[in-house]
């Protein structure tokens, strides 16, 4: 299983800090927005659950494959 990409849209995000606080080793919060640790990483629930908390749905994440794993 290979590592899956993780972006956060600056334009969307609004700087809630869920996903810092959810997933603080793979987020963190840079001025208003929040931004990966990493752009990849090795495959973890955690990063999931924490595109899927974001309210602007402002965190993207890929499989190895490209494939869309969240939101």
């Amino acid at each position: 299983m290979g590592r899956w990409s993780v972006e956060v849209d600056s334009a969307a995000c609004i700087g809630s800090g869920m996903c810092a606080g959810m997933a603080p080793d793979h987020f963190r919060l840079e001025g208003s927005t929040a931004t990966p640790v990493s752009r990849l990483v090795e495959p973890d629930d955690v990063v999931v659950d924490a595109a899927e908390s974001c309210p602007m749905e402002a965190i993207l994440v890929r499989d190895s494959d490209g494939s869309k794993l969240a939101p």
